[in-house]
Order: C-alpha cells, then structure tokens, then sequence
C-alpha cells in the first residue's frame, strides 16, 4: 500500500511539474510577442514571407490563437510536422494548455528530435534561430559525437 501510494504522488509530480520545465524551453515566445505587438504588421508580413503564404491566411492564423508568438508556432509546428496549418489549429485548440511540447508531441515531433530542438531553440524571423541572442548555423551542421570518424 505504501509503495502504491509513492507511485501515485511520482506520477502527479511528474505531470504537474513537467508542463512548467517545458515552459521554459519556450522563454523566447515573450520577446517575439512584444516585437509582432511593437509592429504588428511588419510581423504578419514576417510570418508571410518566412512560411511562403498569403496575408488571409496569416490573418486567419492570428485571429485564431491568444498570442502574436502563437500564431508562429502553428505554422512552424505544421511545417516541422508536415501537417496542414488547419490540423495543427485543431490540436492548438484542443491542447493549448498542455504546452507546446506536448502539442509538438501528439503532432509527431518526437522529444530530443532535431525538429523538437529547433522548435525550442527560438524563431528564425528575420534572420536566422534566436536563442539567447546567439545566431544558430543555418546549414545545420554542429559538432560531431563520433570521435572515431575516420579512423579505423
């Protein structure tokens, strides 16, 4: 009995206290809302140019989530998932208060995935990732894990 009840106070601990340590990973969201609220129209057109749509569609977009910032995530969660801006919505609705991670999550984007790891390391507006005011390569390329490459 004991041991039963350790599990179930583990388990609430872990779904009450993970949605709050993801929330972190998703700091940069507050600085891209008070640049599209600064400028809100530059920033439709930030969003327009940068995913390849048309201002309806921003709009649409925009008129349906809370935040400026939110309105990126969609189309950068459909675009990381390959899925219409329209499903990603849907699961916007439906979960916006579970966080990005698990909505990145039940669209496919699997934790520790290079698509999950752009995700959080911020927007890339108007010139490249944004993550603590650091420019990430764009080609992508990083630091090798195998140590041995090459040598036999």
């Amino acid at each position: 009995m004991k041991r039963l009840s350790i599990l179930i106070i583990l388990l609430i601990m872990q779904f009450a206290i993970l949605p709050l340590a993801s929330a972190r990973d998703f700091d940069w969201l507050n600085n891209l809302n008070a640049k599209a609220e600064a400028d809100s129209s530059g920033y439709r057109a930030s969003l327009a140019t940068r995913f390849r749509i048309g201002e309806t569609e921003v709009k649409t977009v925009i008129g349906n989530v809370q935040m400026p910032s939110d309105a990126y995530m969609i189309l950068r969660l459909g675009e990381l998932s390959h899925r219409p801006v329209g499903d990603v919505l849907n699961v916007y609705q439906a979960n916006r208060k579970r966080g990005w991670g698990a909505m990145a999550r039940s669209l496919g984007i699997k934790p520790g995935s290079r698509e999950f790891h752009d995700l959080k390391r911020g927007h890339d507006l108007n010139g490249g990732m944004i993550s603590e005011g650091k420019q990430s390569s764009a080609n992508g390329k990083g630091k090798s894990k195998n140590k041995n490459k090459g040598k036999k």
